[in-house]
């Protein structure tokens, strides 16, 4: 170094200094963006990688973002960084473990980038993720079978019960509309279903003597066409709605006189299509002194003598047997004998006068 005493006295040498500027921290990393969202099909593999924009930052060096992290952490995603083959530097962020909307419908994070000064800097950007529906699960009914009785004199129109199924989709994909189809051996339809509502009513009068139930399937079908099928079973309550019948099945008229107490007159039968106390029966004969009702076999009655008869006296009898049901109320039916009496020589001529002048 020259002395400042020649400096002076030769101003006009100039020197070249070279300063060197030591970098501080004293810039942050920032990310472009404060908050980006990203929309995620729940189909998405493991392994799928979904790219951000590096965090930049001012400083040089060692100061510059040296590392990224999740936060909080989750089992969903990670975040992976580093160097392509030509220099560009890249943040992703990648898919570990399978999504399901119906689990997660949304979820939400921080991406931290981290410089390597001393003391490190740090910036965040708000990643929301929303998993975007597939149409992965059909519809489910709340039971398998459903049971429902309806009185058979049930005006036409109305709500023999409701079906409900759900779907764990969103959107047209969790849309429920439902069909009906009826056992293959009913020739037409007797119910019919609200697409909407799963109600199903209805469409004609039930007969319980015709059919004590009815077997329905009813299908589920969402909106992206995965359906599933329940079984509907209904059952007719019966109702006194049909009176007792007598079926006569033997009838002597006219009967002689002569006839022995205990002879068989008619053989009959009684029945009710009803069920139940509906289709209790119990027969009666109106009161008279020379014949009487007895049971014969189930529900077969005979109706007998049990006096001796005599034409002379009456000459015929006109029988009433009155069929009844135990319903409430209860319905009755009358079958009529008339049973003429034949005359027999029981009887000498007898004079007007024991002696004549």
């Amino acid at each position: 170094m020259l002395p400042f005493e020649l400096l002076l006295s030769n101003p006009l040498q100039f020197f070249r200094v070279e300063v060197v500027l030591e970098d501080i921290n004293d810039h942050s990393p920032v990310f472009p963006e404060k908050r980006v969202v990203f929309k995620i099909p729940e189909t998405s593999e493991p392994g799928s990688r979904v790219p951000l924009e590096v965090a930049r930052d001012l400083d040089i060096g060692s100061n510059t973002v040296q590392a990224y992290s999740i936060s909080p952490q989750n089992k969903y995603f990670i975040v992976s960084f580093g160097s392509r083959s030509n220099g560009d530097k890249y943040v992703e962020l990648v898919l570990e473990k399978s999504l399901d909307r119906e689990e997660h419908a949304e979820m939400g994070f921080h991406v931290i980038a981290v410089d390597g000064g001393s003391p490190p800097r740090s910036g965040t950007i708000e990643i929301s993720i929303i998993i975007l529906d597939v149409n992965d699960n059909p519809p489910i009914f709340t039971q398998e079978r459903y049971i429902g009785k309806v009185l058979e004199n049930m005006p036409e129109g109305s709500v023999v019960l409701t079906v409900s199924a759900t779907d764990q989709d969103a959107g047209v994909n969790g849309e429920i509309s439902y069909q009906l189809s009826e056992a293959e051996d009913q020739s037409d339809s007797t119910f019919v279903i609200d697409n909407t509502t799963g109600e199903i009513k209805i469409t004609k009068p039930l007969d319980f003597e015709a059919a004590q139930s009815h077997e329905l399937s009813v299908r589920a079908t969402d909106g992206g066409g995965l359906s599933a099928i329940c079984k509907v079973l209904v059952e007719v309550v019966d109702v006194n709605d049909n009176a007792p019948e007598v079926v006569v099945s033997s009838f002597s008229s006219p009967l002689p006189e002569n006839t022995a107490p205990g002879t068989v007159v008619a053989l009959f039968t009684v029945r009710d299509r009803d069920s139940g106390a509906n289709g209790k029966i119990s027969c009666g004969l109106e009161d008279q002194l020379f014949f009487s009702l007895r049971p014969a076999y189930k529900n077969y009655y005979e109706l007998v003598t049990v006096s001796a008869l005599d034409r002379e006296e009456t000459a015929r009898y006109i029988l009433r047997v009155t069929a009844a049901d135990a319903g409430s109320p209860p319905l009755t039916s009358t079958q009529t004998f008339t049973v003429d009496i034949s005359d027999v020589n029981d009887n000498a001529p007898v004079f007007n006068q024991t002696s004549y002048t």
